[in-house]
């Protein structure tokens, strides 16, 4: 049997064959028509306002790891809930464990006001 990979190298090389081909062929085919108004930046119809490096709140920041966090933690509830029959009493026990410990960590956040939004 051929090597496994093959196929999955082969695939790589034509897919990179056809982004070359297609880039060569927008550079050469494609309309060059350069003006000032091209240049700019466009954000939603409007002109853009101040710069662009404003500083954000680290709430905003705050909020989206704690997010992260949490959620993906709530994943590794799904295998354990496909193998919940066979992994028995002791697996329960240890989603238990996991829970608490996710548990302890929401309600220290919580109280810490990391979920606080003013």
């Amino acid at each position: 049997m051929a090597d496994p990979y093959l196929a999955v190298a082969i695939l790589f090389f034509f897919a990179g064959i056809v982004v070359l081909a297609l880039l060569l062929i927008a550079e050469k085919v494609g309309p060059k028509k350069p003006s000032p108004v091209k240049g700019e930046p466009f954000e939603s119809g409007n002109s853009p306002k101040g710069d662009a490096r404003i500083r954000f709140p680290v709430k905003f920041y705050l909020i989206a790891m704690l997010f992260l966090i949490f959620d993906i933690e709530v994943v590794f509830l799904y295998p354990w809930a496909i193998l919940f029959r066979r992994l028995g009493i002791l697996g329960l026990v240890e989603m238990g464990i996991f829970l608490l410990i996710l548990v302890i960590g929401f309600i220290y956040a919580w109280r810490k006001g990391a979920l606080e939004w003013e």
